[in-house]
């Protein structure tokens, strides 16, 4: 429930996959939600069952929910004299690009260009090794911008089982707009000013589950995944520092706590397409059976930005020559086991101060 105090927030949620969908349920229990499908036999569909049988089959979703195909249609739905607004941003990084272009033609002209916007997507742009918050500030550079993260899977965010989330942003007025759409019940959501480290975090995890799945299905046992996920968080740290993120970010929710649930939970993509791997199945033939992974699409353009600024991802490294080099997973093994020991508390501590992103974002 709503502070007294507090004005009416108006959320709409762009993207009805089973992020978007859990997100956009969970706002809609407490305040007017519409969830945006580009597909309009999807929305008529969600609209007509109130569940979403492509992305979260056998789920209901509230009544209070409200669907629609129309972009413009749902964007005024926004339009509310005295009201808070957010727009949440639930497409994969591969999508941002598009879906910025055409809120950066949209909102102007329907007066609600100062809307905040938080996005959930996790990764690097494949093609330009950008984080989501560069693509943002490309395309609508004045934008207030914030992302959302933590150690979630969908559908059980969707059956109202407890999560604990983070907000990523320098604007209060982001912050506490999120805050506000989904804290309550069974999610909490906790505050930080450190996009950076939030989305680093969001994007690496995925690459360190993919590397554990890959130990898991060459039956490494217990002790090397524990190694992956503690030196991939260490890994995780290294870069995201040398990006200007916070070292103790990595030690919270977006760092660890989601390293943790997507390295190891059984709902995870990124664990099932290294599981595959392990067990000897073509990467070409995995991703063809249906199955999509994030680390997938971005292992590729994270090696290659911290190659750029001269920062070692072994493990990112490895995942890479397994999945696009041919390497054999036992060879990228033994290559990693063969590296120079060194000292653990070599890794970059990084500041402790919240670095200015500059901005809004």
């Amino acid at each position: 429930m709503n502070h007294p105090t507090e004005p009416r927030l108006r959320v709409a949620v762009l993207g009805a996959g089973s992020w978007g969908t859990a997100l956009a349920a969970a706002s809609s229990r407490r305040h007017a939600t519409t969830l945006w499908a580009r597909d309009a036999a999807q929305a008529a569909a969600m609209a007509a069952t109130h569940e979403n049988a492509r992305y979260l089959p056998g789920i209901s979703l509230p009544k209070s929910l409200n669907f629609s195909s129309d972009l413009d249609a749902t964007l005024r739905s926004l339009q509310d004299e005295g009201a808070r607004r957010l727009i949440v941003l639930g497409v994969p990084v591969a999508g941002l690009t598009a879906i910025c272009s055409e809120l950066s033609r949209r909102l102007p002209a329907l007066g609600l260009q100062d809307t905040p916007i938080v996005w959930t997507c996790k990764g690097f742009e494949a093609d330009t090794a950008r984080l989501p918050h560069e693509i943002m500030r490309q395309a609508l550079p004045d934008a207030i911008g914030g992302a959302l993260s933590g150690p979630s899977f969908a559908r059980e965010v969707a059956q109202g089982l407890p999560v604990a989330l983070t907000v990523a942003s320098t604007s209060t007025a982001l912050r506490d707009a999120t805050t506000s759409a989904f804290h309550g019940a069974a999610l909490r959501v906790y505050a930080s000013a450190d996009l950076v480290g939030v989305e680093v975090g969001g994007a690496l995890k995925n690459v360190i589950a993919v590397a554990c799945g890959i130990g898991d299905g060459l039956a490494l046992g217990t002790n090397a995944r524990a190694a992956l996920i503690t030196r991939g968080l260490a890994e995780m740290t290294r870069f995201g520092v040398a990006l200007g993120a916070r070292a103790s970010t990595f030690a919270g929710l977006t760092g660890l706590g989601d390293l943790v649930l997507t390295a190891t939970g059984e709902l995870s993509r990124n664990r099932r397409v290294g599981l595959e791997i392990g067990a000897g199945r073509k990467l070409a033939d995995i991703l063809a059976s249906g199955i999509t992974a994030e680390g997938v699409r971005c292992a590729r353009a994270a090696r290659d930005r911290a190659r750029a600024i001269n920062v070692e991802l072994p493990i990112t490294e490895a995942v890479c020559a397994v999945l696009f080099d041919g390497v054999a997973p036992m060879t990228a093994v033994s290559a990693l086991l063969a590296r120079d020991p060194r000292d653990e508390s070599a890794d970059a501590s990084g500041p402790l101060d919240d670095e200015s992103l500059g901005g809004h974002l």
